[in-house]
């Protein structure tokens, strides 16, 4: 909290230097356009002294010419060093900013850096991996479970399901020779019948003839 305020109190430092120079630079500026005025006064002047010849006149205007065209070029140097001292407040002032933004950021890296210990965070890794690795193995034994109670019916209805394809591939109707079939009960005759009915030699001839054969 102390680095923060004492940024902020730079930052505003920077900030007022910047308005003190651009408050410099438009002061360079007037001066110079005064001084200006005044060397085209002084100009004019030097011209009309020397048109009436007064010589004395000219030479003390000319000095002072000399001197202000000199001042007027001390204003271009000053107002250079401005111009430079508020290009250097303004790199500092980014600079600062990139420092502040750097000691940021070096905060929040220690911060997490603290929260985040290798050891725990490598611990909670290989927990996981083990817990994942035990629900797998559960997962693979309950299916294999699942799989042998039901492994006779879905084998019964598979094995079924093949004998049909291959009835269908030879062009056999499995269910309408079935259901034309006699049964074992029915095609063959009971211990009863064959004791209570007797066949005699004559209706055994009678039907041979009715069939064509003597």
């Amino acid at each position: 909290m102390k680095f923060a305020f004492n940024r902020f109190t730079l930052s505003d430092v920077i900030k007022e230097q910047n308005r003190e120079l651009r408050g410099t630079q438009r002061t360079i500026t007037r001066d110079r356009a005064a001084l200006e005025r005044q060397e085209k006064q002084l100009e004019l002047e030097i011209k009309k002294m020397a048109k009436t010849g007064n010589k004395e006149a000219c030479k003390v205007l000319a000095k002072q010419l000399v001197q202000l065209r000199k001042q007027k070029t001390r204003t271009y140097a000053v107002s250079s060093k401005v111009t430079s001292m508020s290009t250097q407040t303004k790199v500092m002032n980014s600079q600062m900013k990139m420092a502040g933004a750097m000691s940021t950021t070096a905060k929040t890296m220690q911060v997490v850096n603290k929260k985040m210990d290798p050891q725990k965070t490598l611990q909670t890794m290989q927990n996981f991996q083990k817990e994942n690795m035990k629900m797998e193995m559960t997962e693979e034994m309950i299916n294999d479970t699942l799989d042998d109670i039901f492994e006779g019916s879905d084998e019964e209805e598979e094995s079924q399901d093949i004998v049909n394809q291959v009835l269908d591939e030879i062009g056999i109707e499995i269910s309408g020779k079935m259901a034309k079939a006699p049964s074992a009960a029915r095609g063959l005759p009971s211990a009863s019948a064959s004791k209570s009915t007797t066949i005699s030699d004559e209706e055994i001839e009678r039907q041979l003839k009715a069939l064509g054969v003597d």
